[in-house]
């Protein structure tokens, strides 16, 4: 079972009242209905959205769909729920306010609101596994005033919803897995929730561990390649003889860096304090070493201007 399969399950399990069936329904019929004159027809693939779908029909209208079962036998075997409503049709259509656009502020409450994207969400929505794959859940509509309706609602709790448009599809997605993980609790999928949020979290301490991984090597990286020039600078001033016109403590400093080539400029200093019994910090050893830089700099500028 997919985790869209096993969400939508959820979803269509727990109860909701009158008010909130009658906005979910509004919204999953203008979705994937089929509306004729005389008829209104859906076909689905999952039995417990066929099953709440027909519950709140009958409640809310007091009309039993017709349902045809169906086994389809391409690429694999499946049942395919056939509802047929031919009861009300008109007073249906009307109340659920096919082809009107419906704004954020006509659904009064945060409940209706929520309901309304719950409804979409069964009829065309899908969520990516994030265990095999990135955080990625979307509605795809057929009707753009539908899409940008979902859009709306979404956004007005914050979910940071985007719509796309591809070819005859209207795609609203999020792509933020706190938006994801709140659209699931805003669904009261409690299950879902905890398996999405132990993915979650468990991907996010990996892509923490790899972040500190990576910056530690580049900080080793950028303290060999410090280390390599300071002892390029050392060697230049002995062979050079100018190594010993540097003072006591700077040549202290240098002669830890030949001993002590990979290490970093801390661990350097913490070495200098207890071999050589001279207390000196980071900042300090970085001075010296800027002392032999600015030697070699001189010495090389003298050069350039003799032999030109």
């Amino acid at each position: 079972m997919t985790f869209t399969t096993s969400l939508k399950e959820e979803i269509a399990k727990h109860e909701i009242n009158s008010i909130e069936a009658r906005y979910e329904l509004m919204a999953f019929l203008n979705s994937v209905a089929k509306f004729n004159k005389d008829e209104i027809s859906l076909t689905l693939e999952n039995a417990s959205i066929a099953r709440r779908i027909y519950k709140e029909i009958k409640e809310i209208y007091g009309v039993s769909p017709n349902i045809v079962i169906r086994v389809q036998k391409r690429f694999k075997v499946k049942q395919i729920y056939i509802l047929n409503v031919k009861e009300k049709v008109d007073f249906i259509k009307k109340d659920i306010s096919v082809g009107i656009k419906i704004e954020v502020d006509d659904l009064v409450s945060d409940e209706e609101k929520i309901a309304f994207i719950e409804g979409a969400f069964l009829a065309v929505g899908n969520v990516s596994n994030p265990s095999t794959s990135g955080y990625h859940l979307e509605f795809i509509f057929t009707k753009e005033r539908l899409a940008k309706q979902v859009l709306n609602l979404l956004n007005y709790f914050n979910l940071k919803a985007k719509l796309i448009k591809r070819g005859y599809k209207n795609i609203v997605y999020i792509k933020a897995s706190e938006a994801i993980s709140d659209l699931i609790k805003m669904f009261k999928a409690t299950s879902s929730l905890f398996y999405f949020e132990d993915i979650r979290i468990y991907r996010d301490h990996k892509n923490m561990v790899n972040r500190l991984n990576n910056c530690e090597i580049a900080n080793q990286e950028k303290t060999f390649r410090t280390g390599q020039v300071q002892l390029e600078n050392i060697n230049y001033l002995k062979m050079h003889d100018l190594f010993d016109l540097l003072e006591k403590n700077t040549r202290i400093v240098a002669g830890a860096r030949v001993k002590y080539p990979e290490v970093s400029m801390q661990e350097l200093a913490d070495i200098i304090t207890l071999e050589n019994n001279y207390k000196i910090g980071k900042s300090g050893v970085n001075h010296h070493f800027i002392k032999i830089n600015n030697l070699v700099k001189r010495h090389k500028e003298r050069s350039e201007e003799n032999g030109s």
